[in-house]
């Protein structure tokens, strides 16, 4: 199995990132690749932001003026990937996630931390691989399953940490 390079950035001071979660976020990552048999390496960028950034890029890039949980840029133009010259690896993109709002919204859903970031890493990198859930149907509900069988492949339930 190749494993990603996943670079992660915490540039945000609201929240505590708690031990584990760059090592939970990494098995994310290689699980999603590992799951779609990527036969290339490949890198990724995480930052943890709070609301305030978030909500700047949703509005320069989505044209939505509010915070949201996480977003996605892939890096890749017609199914294509950049490469980076000094790696050889591909490069999937860019995943930034408030981690204000994900623990919002773990507290409001009664889940940990621990999952609501490893969620949001799982469907961020099925996003940089081209799935897209915005026009809702079949493509949707498919995306939707493959994030809940990683999830499961990796030992996470709605109430738990994780399983090393």
């Amino acid at each position: 199995m190749l494993s990603a390079k996943v670079y992660i950035n915490n540039d945000q001071n609201k929240v505590k990132i708690p031990t584990g979660v760059k090592m939970l976020v990494r098995r994310c990552c290689n699980a999603v690749l590992s799951h779609v048999s990527l036969a290339q390496k490949a890198e990724v960028s995480i930052s943890f932001i709070d609301d305030a950034d978030i909500q700047r890029l949703n509005s320069t890039y989505r044209n939505i003026d509010r915070p949201t949980d996480v977003l996605s840029f892939p890096m890749s133009t017609d199914g294509k990937y950049e490469i980076n010259a000094e790696t050889g690896n591909i490069v999937l993109g860019d995943i930034v996630i408030s981690v204000e709002r994900a623990a919002e919204q773990a507290n409001a859903y009664s889940r940990t931390l621990f999952y609501e970031l490893a969620h949001l890493t799982v469907h961020s990198m099925f996003h940089l691989l081209g799935y897209d859930h915005e026009k809702g149907g079949v493509e949707s509900a498919e995306m939707k399953e493959q994030e809940m069988l990683i999830m499961e492949k990796m030992g996470l339930s709605l109430n738990s940490s994780f399983i090393v």
